[in-house]
């Protein structure tokens, strides 16, 4: 069906004549006419009749008016619906995230966000970085805030994650400024389970150094393992996202020869997919945010810098 025809429809019968609607249209009355008469075609009722030099709804147009009229608001509310997408007005945004950046980063950022871009919806997803590339590359996620280094990925960098040792206050080690990985040789620790990755930097170094680990805890959630540190069950191994605040406790960078453990953290997007306007913004934001309010910054000042790796932007 023919909108702009439609439209004519409506608009000569507001109008009450052919005339009228084609000065509102900028049509000539015979366009104004041709349009009617190729409508009428193709719904197969007539729906003006003439009544000497006027015209009047015939009891099918008079049925057809309300229905027409909706049909032209709901394709103007599409229009403008897309406009708005494009423009990077509204639309659904679904983000992955591990539980310590939604609870640490995202947590803190997103009620300014949604005031000022409340035509965004926001969708997240919690999940360890092995899970993050797949998201993306099946369109599951828009965004994913994972380790950098995937070169398959684009995205912006955020801030350095530093690997840390969690003990308590009176432990034998807690007095050293970063730990050597080599001295949790035979400790009771506590660790991430192996989808996330901090538990992969770990192992990597314990690995170099030929340092077997004793664990007696996996889990999903940092706060468990700091938790249970708090009880003296072992050392907890934890990236420098997570929230560390009982004043029982010490964190300690973990170092490797006296280099640090971890890896700078973005927010990636698949090169396959191109992100929305939207997207771009919420990461434009999101970055400018984690310069001033990333968790853990208080780490970079204790341990050796991390080595800051390339952003990749584009597809």
């Amino acid at each position: 069906m023919n909108l702009r025809a439609l439209r004519t429809f409506v608009t000569v019968a507001q109008s009450g004549g052919f005339s009228r609607a084609g000065g509102r249209l900028n049509l000539s009355q015979s366009a104004a006419s041709r349009q009617i008469l190729a409508l009428e075609a193709d719904l197969g009722v007539s729906l003006f009749e003439r009544i000497g030099r006027h015209i009047q709804l015939t009891s099918e147009g008079k049925d057809l008016l309300a229905l027409s009229s909706r049909l032209l608001a709901d394709a103007d509310l599409l229009t403008e619906r897309a406009r708005a997408l494009k423009g990077g007005e509204s639309g659904t945004l679904t983000i992955a995230a591990n539980p310590q950046l939604i609870t640490a980063l995202l947590a803190p950022f997103l009620p300014g966000y949604r005031k000022r871009h409340p035509g965004v919806e926001l969708l997240i997803i919690e999940g360890g970085a092995a899970d993050q590339r797949t998201r993306l590359e099946r369109g599951e996620a828009n965004l994913a805030l994972m380790p950098a280094g995937d070169a398959r990925l684009a995205g912006r960098l955020l801030s350095p994650v530093y690997t840390l040792a969690v003990v308590l206050k009176s432990h034998r080690l807690a007095r050293r400024a970063v730990l050597e990985v080599d001295e949790l040789t035979s400790e009771p620790l506590l660790l991430m389970r192996r989808e996330f990755g901090s538990r992969a930097w770990f192992e990597a170094a314990c690995q170099i150094a030929q340092v077997v680990p004793r664990v007696l805890l996996e889990s999903t959630t940092a706060h468990t393992l700091i938790e249970m540190a708090v009880v003296g069950y072992g050392i907890a191994i934890v990236p420098s996202t997570a929230a560390i605040l009982n004043p029982e406790l010490r964190a300690m960078p973990l170092v490797l020869r006296g280099e640090p453990v971890g890896q700078w953290s973005m927010i990636c997007w698949s090169r396959r997919r191109l992100p929305p306007p939207y997207a771009e913004r919420f990461a434009d934001e999101l970055v400018a945010h984690a310069k001033r309010h990333f968790p853990g910054r208080e780490f970079t000042r204790r341990a050796p810098s991390l080595p800051r790796p390339k952003e990749s932007i584009g597809r």
